[in-house]
Parts: structure tokens; sequence; C-alpha cells
């Protein structure tokens, strides 16, 4: 048989009238406790089992902080070299642009031509890059206006394109994907007065 003391004291008792703990001497009342080496040994157990408990939710605690902090750094990184990508794929259009402006200074009567011959080429490539990338033109002439894709920046009264279509497209409107990245700049038709 093991006997335990415990010291059982009233709430009164913990702490002193300006919430100071009580000197164990103050403690009036002793309850004696008797056990059997069974009770003893499931409580020596469900000790070590929450002494295990406690040392796991402690490493759980520290792997998910590190996870917490190894998430935001690649966060940061993502943002910060997230259009490293397409950055890459753009730079031979910045040498095309660079070849193309010291061929025009160089060239003597076919200038005009040559230049604009190369600009074309560049425009091309760029171009069929963005669209590599999901890059989509908003074609708005002659369609009905949509506000979801088209900007009106003014009506024209004209019989020769239907009320409510676009008459004319002043800016290209791009979609990405299924995002819309700048509405097209219109201008759409209306009846005429009278």
């Amino acid at each position: 048989m093991f006997q335990r003391f415990w010291k059982v004291m009233n709430d009164d008792q913990k702490n002193g009238p300006a919430g100071e703990p009580v000197a164990p001497e103050a403690v009036t009342e002793v309850k004696e406790i008797t056990i059997g080496m069974q009770e003893f040994e499931e409580l020596k157990a469900k000790v070590t089992k929450s002494d295990e408990y406690w040392e796991r939710l402690l490493r759980q605690t520290a792997d998910f902080e590190n996870f917490k902090k190894r998430a935001a750094r690649e966060r940061q990184e993502a943002v910060k070299f997230g259009n490293e990508s397409l950055i890459g794929r753009l730079v031979p259009v910045l040498d095309n642009f660079e070849m193309a402006l010291a061929a025009a200074a160089q060239a003597r009567e076919n200038s005009p031509d040559s230049l604009k011959t190369g600009v074309a080429m560049i425009l091309t490539h760029l171009k069929t890059l963005l669209q590599e990338l999901g890059l989509e033109e908003v074609d708005a002439t002659g369609k009905p206006f949509d506000p979801n894709l088209h900007e009106a920046v003014s009506q024209q009264e004209t019989i020769e394109i239907a009320e409510g279509h676009v008459v004319q497209q002043l800016r290209k409107g791009y979609r990405l994907k299924d995002r819309l990245i700048r509405p097209a700049s219109v201008i759409v038709a209306k009846k005429p007065a009278g």
C-alpha cells in the first residue's frame, strides 16, 4: 500500500488578501489518500503518457511554426521572382529592338523601309510570345457593346451601324486567359436625333 498526503486548500486559502500566495504552514486541512499498487502503476503510466503527449505537442508546434516561416519565405520569393519567366522570354524582344535601332542608325537610303520591316518583325515576335502566355486581344469593332469587355468613351450618331454596336475601337482591350486585363475603349453607335 502506498500512502499519499494531499494538501487541500480552499480558494480563500490559496491567496492572501492582496493576492500573494499563502505559506504552506497556513494550510489547515490535510487529507490522506491510500491507493493500491495497481492504481499507482496506472497513474504512473498515465503520467508517462501525458509526458509523451506534451513532448509531441511541443514538437508539432515547433514544426508548424517552422512551416509557417518557410511558407512565408517561399511566398515572398514567389512574389519577388514571379515574373522571372516572363521577363526571361521578353529579353530577346529587347535585343531585337536594339538591333533595329542600330541598323536604322547605320542604314542610308532604305532606312525607313528596313526600319519598318524590322519593327513589324519585332511586333509579330512580341504578339506571338504574349499569345503563348495566354494573352488575347478583345476585338470590338462592329460587335454589340458589352460593358464587361468594352469601355465606352463616347457615342456617335449613325445609321450605318445598329444602335448599341461599336462604331470604332480607339484602344485595344486584352484578356489574360479568362480575366480581363484592360477593356477596349470604344465609340458606341446611337440613332440619329429626329
